[in-house]
């Protein structure tokens, strides 16, 4: 089951990359249109999974997504080796990104692709590979203009 979680969320940051490679073209066009375009409500989805506090879906809009990527980035960053930890913020980060669209979608989902492929990593004392953290990366990057908009500085 997790080698087809594994291989999923691989070929989801294949994509994420090819993604965000076109990504930051358009934010240095137009400072203004990325977070007028991002700023709709966020679905109102509720959390099927029981995780970490910091994984509650934010109305904040964009300002509420970039929160809560730095608040589940530095839970992230934050554990020690422990694999189900590691699939804790798996879920919060797909329950995160159910509350956002557009480009903020894949500041969720590089995280949640990261914290997969280390939770693997650690069931084998390893590290993940390091497309997955270029992924989360390059997400940030992507998304970075936006938050900074918004007066929240994403952090690595």
């Amino acid at each position: 089951m997790k080698k087809i979680l594994a291989a999923a969320a691989m070929a989801s940051l294949a994509g994420l990359t090819a993604c965000s490679v076109a990504t930051p073209a358009p934010d240095s066009t137009s400072s203004t249109a990325a977070p007028t375009a991002s700023t709709s409500a966020p679905s109102t989805a509720s959390p099927s999974r029981s995780s970490s506090p910091s994984a509650a879906p934010q109305a904040g809009g964009v300002k509420g997504a970039c929160e809560t990527f730095n608040s589940l980035y530095a839970d992230y960053k934050a554990i020690q080796d422990d694999s189900n930890a590691y699939e804790d913020i798996y879920f919060a980060a797909q329950d995160a990104k159910d509350t956002v669209s557009g480009n903020l979608e894949g500041l969720f989902t590089s995280l949640s692709v990261l914290a997969l492929d280390h939770s693997a990593a650690a069931k084998k004392g390893g590290e993940p590979e390091q497309a997955s953290k270029d992924g989360v990366r390059d997400a940030v990057f992507a998304n970075a203009q936006a938050c900074t908009a918004e007066d929240v500085t994403l952090r690595l």
